[in-house]
């Protein structure tokens, strides 16, 4: 069992780093990881176990409880948040991807909202809100793309000012997971626009709430520019 803790530490931390190096997919990183998450888990309890009746925890054990913390911590991200993972400012009318099914990861993937997000959505994310923008939608568009340019981790795929749409590809730092960004611009109202987003991981059913913090990021960077919301 000692062993198997210092089995479990190495596993967790080598999932990270391979696929950090992308020397393995995004998905065998997160496997291994969790696979040693979990078995640290289990012999942490075993290591705490054991020092109870005085056996002591040895190096493997002591290496499982803080992998096991490290662990539970993480997960508990997670908790109360939805498993889902495409979110988008309008619910009711959620921007339509146009080039990212034509991207080989994508090809044969459904690229829709499903239907029954938006209920979900509403549950946990109801902050989620379009940028207005008091401009016509041509300046809009070019406000969204340079917005979307500077946004970390995002590479654009494709901006059509026609038909007010951008659409990016976001990577994780870590495991390298991408997940596909729309953006629309229409006018809404006399002079203004609305800025509408979607953001769809293509990986995993829940995304630990990267999509809604990421459609937040954005809208708040085109709301406020200068990094001050307004009081």
């Amino acid at each position: 069992m000692r062993r198997l803790g210092v089995i479990a530490a190495v596993a967790f931390v080598l999932g990270p780093v391979l696929a950090w190096l992308r020397v393995v997919p995004g998905l065998a990183g997160f496997a291994l990881f969790a696979l040693g998450g979990l078995v640290a888990l289990i012999a942490a309890i075993a290591a705490v176990l054991r020092g109870v009746r005085g056996r002591g925890l040895g190096i493997g054990g002591a290496l499982a409880i803080v992998v096991a913390l490290v662990f539970v911590a993480i997960a508990s991200r997670g908790r109360g948040v939805p498993r889902i993972n495409d979110f988008t400012t309008d619910p009711a009318d959620p921007p339509a991807f146009q080039h990212a099914p034509a991207i080989r990861a994508n090809v044969g993937r459904d690229m829709g909202y499903p239907a029954g997000n938006a209920a979900i959505q509403q549950s946990c994310c109801s902050d989620l809100h379009p940028a207005r923008l008091s401009v016509p939608p041509a300046e809009a568009f070019s406000r969204a793309r340079s917005a979307a340019e500077r946004m970390p981790s995002w590479t654009i795929t494709q901006a059509d000012p026609g038909a007010g749409t951008i659409e990016a590809v976001a990577t994780t730092r870590v495991f390298g997971f991408q997940d596909d960004i729309v953006i629309r611009v229409r006018p809404d109202g006399d002079g203004a626009s609305r800025v509408d987003m979607r953001s769809k991981s293509r990986d995993g059913q829940g995304d630990i709430g990267t999509n809604a913090a990421r459609i937040r990021a954005f809208v708040g960077s085109l709301e406020h520019p200068d990094g001050v919301p307004a009081s």
